[in-house]
């Protein structure tokens, strides 16, 4: 049963109106149910380069809007959402989602699966979680070449998860890939719930510095990580940035005078 809270609507894409413990909170409830409930659950965790995407492509919008939640990981749709009147939105970056599960699973004995990024961060990240969540399970973890996998690689993959029978797949091959991926195999995925976190693993372990609180908190972990990524983030942050604000300026516009015509 798909997640029933409230959405803000901005270029066509629903962002949900919830916050990290609340979504934890779906979570557990996913999982307990799994047992009787064989679905599974997907999560999407995006700022406006997800937006954008979605509104420049409509099957990805498509996915995008299917999943059971769509929590904004940046300050771009919490902006936007208050502009609109709505202010109890929150930012909800993946590695605070990430912990936040781990803190629960710690005490539940929950277990992740590990899909993506590099063979050094997945590394980081099992010391990093055997350490500060011994309660909480490593049910696997694989790092995929950096080209097309065969049919009988992408077939050993998904049995490989399966046979490890993980409470989280946690998937980390940069947005949109992620997002496709687990939509194209959740129907043979047996996984209650599966999340797509992008560079999540490697704040996680550690191998990449977060952002200090204060700057996230004032909305500027674009311009921390841009500094620190500049030639991996400049295309998203330069260009597809100012085409994203202007495109939800001519809405936001639409939306008021349209406002207007009613009230009149």
């Amino acid at each position: 049963m798909k997640a029933q809270h409230s959405t803000v609507k901005i270029l066509g894409s629903h962002i949900h109106r919830i916050p990290i413990p609340s979504v934890i909170r779906e979570m557990e409830r996913w999982i307990d149910a799994s047992t009787s409930d064989s679905k599974l659950h997907q999560i999407i965790v995006s700022g406006f380069h997800g937006i954008w995407e979605a509104y420049r492509n409509q099957n990805l919008k498509t996915i995008f809007n299917s999943a059971d939640i769509w929590i904004p990981d940046g300050i771009a749709p919490v902006l936007i959402s208050r502009l609109k009147g709505l202010r109890n939105m929150e930012r909800t970056p993946g590695a605070e989602l990430m912990q936040a599960f781990f803190r629960l699973a710690d005490k539940k004995g929950y277990s992740s699966f590990f899909y993506g990024d590099t063979q050094k961060t997945l590394t980081g990240l099992r010391k990093k979680l055997l350490a500060d969540y011994p309660g909480h399970k490593i049910a696997g973890t694989f790092s995929p070449p950096f080209r097309l996998l065969t049919k009988k690689e992408n077939e050993d993959i998904i049995q490989m998860i399966n046979d490890s029978c993980p409470d989280v797949l946690w998937v980390a091959l940069g947005l949109p890939k992620q997002e496709r991926w687990i939509n194209e195999r959740k129907n043979r995925l047996h996984v209650p719930v599966a999340i797509g976190v992008g560079a999540a693993f490697a704040f996680v372990s550690g191998n990449v510095k977060r952002v200090p609180e204060w700057i996230g908190k004032n909305g500027l972990e674009w311009l921390w990580r841009f500094i620190q990524e500049p030639k991996k983030l400049w295309r998203r942050d330069i260009l597809d940035g100012p085409r994203f604000l202007w495109h939800v300026f001519l809405e936001l516009a639409r939306l008021k005078l349209e406002d207007k015509e009613i009230r009149r």
